[in-house]
């Protein structure tokens, strides 16, 4: 009786696995998982987040590195927009979207830029780095150090474009918005990364943006759309209005026009349900505190800087500070040390402190300066 059992469930599996189709899935149909983040530019407060730690492959998003490093170079002197380029014949063997720049041929930076942000172009990319490293794996070597330096610990860069692979390519939204936070920073970066069309090349090459904001959304500075299969469809926005910049990241959507519309949507967000609020110096903060077994009997103390945070509209009047400071400090005391701090509270929960700070040394006192303290004294007696 078992073995008839057994034999049925076996007939039944058989029968589904033989009526049941293998489906191929496409590209299209590929399953991504979507990460979104808006922070505040200058704190790099995340103000609205799914999944904004994950990491994913993010492809052709990589540029934004390559774009940062090159402006970084501008910056420090060690290139300039007029500078002319040459091309090697590994960056002419770059395939996916390019200007077909030729072995040899020389290009500026200017242009250059031009390629990479307009016309997301991995032959110019590689001439950029090859121009700025010696190679593109010392390049990338640079990349993945300045990544570690702006807090993107959940980035890995294999490449300078993203187009080659584009799985192995690994970052998180919040990685992306503080890669765009830098790049905020560059002012003459915005005029390529709003340029909805031009020209390189003598004008032999058209470049058409792939970052359809940049027709339409007020106060936009930049940053990149671009899509490969296996980090689907990104975008990174950042925009300004009123001097408060706020910056979105969207990856791993399946559909550009969605992706391009969230991060509209988290930007718009921002702009009209957040603020951007600087606490005032609360007026009570000690000047001075007290030392013992010292050379003086106070040292001069002051604070850091009270930076702003991004709150819900009308939320600035909840904001409350209290003072937590040592009664007194004992000899010797360095300059710079750490004797207390200004918590800035709101609804009770801190939302971030400044520290208050020695401005200035005291020696210990010993027998030999107190009897030369005394010593002056009965002199000028």
């Amino acid at each position: 009786m078992r073995k008839n059992f057994i034999m049925r469930i076996i007939c039944i599996v058989l029968a589904i696995i033989t009526v049941t189709p293998t489906v191929a899935v496409s590209a299209e149909e590929r399953s991504y998982m979507l990460c979104k983040v808006m922070i505040e530019a200058t704190g790099g407060v995340i103000i609205e987040s799914v999944n904004e730690d994950v990491q994913v492959p993010v492809g052709t998003m990589a540029k934004l590195m390559t774009v940062l490093l090159a402006a970084e170079a501008v910056e420090a002197g060690k290139l300039s927009l007029d500078s002319r380029l040459k091309t090697s014949e590994y960056a002419n063997s770059m395939q996916g979207a390019q200007i077909w720049l030729m072995p040899g041929e020389t290009i500026t930076v200017d242009e250059l830029f031009k390629a990479v942000i307009i016309g997301n172009a991995n032959d110019a990319a590689v001439v950029l780095a090859e121009n700025i490293a010696g190679s593109e794996e010392k390049f990338v070597e640079y990349m993945n150090i300045r990544a570690k330096e702006l807090g993107m610990e959940n980035t890995c860069f294999t490449n300078c474009n993203g187009y080659y692979d584009d799985d192995k390519q690994i970052s998180t939204a919040y990685d992306i918005a503080k890669l765009c936070a830098e790049l905020s920073n560059y002012d003459f970066l915005c005029g390529y990364f709003t340029c909805w069309r031009d020209f390189v090349r003598g004008g032999e090459t058209e470049l058409v943006n792939s970052n359809e904001a940049v027709k339409d959304y007020k106060g936009l500075i930049g940053f990149k759309a671009g899509f490969t299969e296996s980090s689907g469809y990104c975008t990174a926005l950042g925009a300004e209005r009123d001097g408060v910049t706020y910056i979105s990241v969207v990856l791993g959507c399946d559909d550009k026009d969605i992706s391009l519309s969230d991060a509209k949507l988290l930007l718009s967000v921002g702009f009209s349900q957040y603020t951007v609020f600087t606490p005032e110096r609360p007026k009570d903060v000690p000047t001075e505190i007290a030392v013992r077994g010292g050379m003086t009997k106070t040292v001069p103390v002051t604070i850091g800087s009270i930076r702003s945070v991004v709150l819900p509209n009308g939320a600035a009047g909840s904001v409350t500070s209290r003072i937590v400071m040592t009664d007194y400090l004992y000899a010797p005391v360095e300059n710079g040390r750490k004797v207390g701090e200004i918590q800035f509270l709101r609804n009770d929960k801190m939302i971030f402190s400044v520290d208050i700070f020695t401005e200035g040394t005291v020696e210990k006192m010993n027998v030999k300066k107190a009897l030369g303290i005394i010593l002056k004294k009965l002199l000028t007696f």
